[in-house]
């Protein structure tokens, strides 16, 4: 009954705060973010039995076929969880599965090179509508394949040209990940400016409390006998680490911005004015402020800000639910934080932090190769199929992976139980609004990116203008629209 309740709230808040679109693209997502964190609901019968599991998906799985496989694989974390699947796969049809991953922030150059050879990928991701323009040679219709119609949602299908180009593989949220038992230790401290870390619940309180620990570390390191170094992880710039700020920070500039513009959250529009970097700046400020990272060497690829959060020398990392697994109490990367340590709260932009929730959505989409042989096509939808609903692949996805997969199969044990998810349902039972996934809006996505992370980078190492930075966001924006638009 819970449960039930709680997707009500969600579909009347979705209801209540629906936009129209004004995008100029062919390609659609018509997204709620609302609705997304509704099919985040965190599982409570984890015991459930996993025959029932098995009964719902039925003995449908379609014939591994005569060809294979080749999955050009997103997410690097999830690598070695698919070359296991691949190799279970391959065990029992027979069928041959390549697993290739690509390198953090190289999936695009990796993808556009893989394309181009005869043996390329027959599985591979793509973020948003743009991508439906720019691969519609390579988009293999999916509505008649069992992923569709497993799909819980289908919005979060892409659809391009009259085809279902592409289809969710997951749900995801971001926000600020903290150590919660560090908080908690600070907040017992005289002079601590909060007592509460629910306090916690606007830019400004968060902005004071980074900058009185960062400010404090020593004296916090005494009391509570920890290692801290600083208030904030890095804030890297370098290639495998700008996305979470040209992608994930950026993406709440766009979002208030398509929300007064009265803009389709998702599909965006052709201009943008900046009109919230300032609110971007002061953010930014605070991560680079409030760290022990050499602000002049953010792009060098010398930080890892996921490990200094898991060894304790940062209470604050803005990241997403998809880190929950590098932090599980028997994790392998030698991390002392663990999942037990640790919440999320949302990225607090000062423009409505009273009604803000986290950000959640997806910009993780498979589709498959048309210019693939019609063996390899049969063979890579039933490998798919055999994904969400075996008991192999299911696993993979929620336990191993950490995901939380928008498909009917994942019930009982196979709800996700991702607790960083879970945080996205409680503020949206809170009457919060989570932060549509805007940035997957952004045309020609890696090229505006370059173009915005260039005079980031300057303002930040070198103290360049920040109206440079307003600048490349206005402006490459149009340009990369109206080139993606023709």
């Amino acid at each position: 009954m819970k449960k039930k309740l709680l997707c009500v709230l969600l579909g009347a808040a979705m209801t209540a705060t629906a936009l129209t679109g004004c995008g100029g693209n062919d390609a659609t997502q018509t997204q709620s973010s609302n609705d997304n964190a509704g099919t985040q609901a965190q599982s409570s019968s984890d015991n459930a039995d996993t025959q029932a599991d098995n009964t719902q998906t039925g003995n449908t799985q379609a014939d591994a076929g005569s060809g294979s496989v080749y999955l050009l694989n997103f997410k690097p974390e999830t690598d070695m969880a698919w070359q296991d699947l691949a190799k279970t796969y391959t065990a029992q049809t027979g069928v041959e599965v390549m697993v290739v991953t690509a390198a953090d922030g190289q999936y695009k150059t990796t993808l556009q090179s893989e394309l181009a050879k005869s043996e390329a990928p027959t599985i591979f991701t793509i973020g948003n509508s743009s991508d439906c323009a720019e691969y519609a040679n390579y988009i293999y219709d999916l509505s008649g394949s069992a992923l569709y119609n497993h799909l819980t949602d289908k919005s979060l299908a892409l659809e391009y040209d009259g085809k279902v180009a592409a289809i969710a593989n997951c749900y995801e949220c971001y926000g600020i990940i903290y150590n919660k038992t560090i908080l908690e230790g600070y907040c017992g401290m005289d002079g601590a400016v909060i007592s509460s870390v629910d306090e916690i619940d606007n830019l400004e309180t968060l902005n004071a409390v980074a900058t009185d620990i960062n400010n404090r570390v020593d004296e916090i390191n005494d009391a509570l006998g920890t290692n801290l170094t600083g208030a904030f992880s890095s804030a890297g710039l370098d290639s495998g680490s700008n996305w979470r700020f040209s992608g994930h920070l950026a993406g709440l500039a766009l979002y208030y911005e398509f929300k007064d513009a009265g803009c389709d959250l998702i599909a965006g529009q052709g201009t943008v004015t900046g009109k919230y970097l300032d609110n971007f700046k002061t953010v930014w400020d605070m991560y680079t402020n409030t760290s022990s990272a050499d602000k002049a060497t953010l792009d060098s690829g010398a930080y890892n800000a996921e490990q200094e959060l898991g060894l304790g020398e940062a209470v604050f990392y803005q990241n997403g639910d998809w880190e929950y697994a590098a932090f599980a109490p028997d994790n392998e990367n030698g991390y002392t934080v663990t999942t037990d340590d640790l919440s999320m709260m949302p990225i607090y932009f000062g423009v409505d932090d009273a009604n803000e929730g986290l950000a959640v959505g997806t910009e993780n989409h498979w589709a498959v190769n048309a210019q693939a042989s019609q063996e390899d096509i049969d063979s890579t939808l039933a490998f798919l199929e055999w994904v969400i609903t075996s008991d192999e692949g299911r696993d993979a996805i929620v336990n191993q992976m950490g995901l939380t997969a928008p498909f009917d199969t994942f019930t009982g044990n196979y709800e996700s139980k991702n607790g960083f998810a879970a945080m996205a349902n409680e503020y949206a039972a809170a009457g919060k609004t989570s932060v549509a996934w805007s940035f997957n809006a952004t045309p020609a996505v890696d090229d505006w990116r370059a173009d915005f992370i260039a005079p980031l980078t300057e303002y930040t190492e070198r103290g360049g203008s920040w109206d440079d930075v307003k600048t490349a966001f206005v402006d490459q924006w149009k340009y990369y629209w109206d080139e993606t638009n023709k």
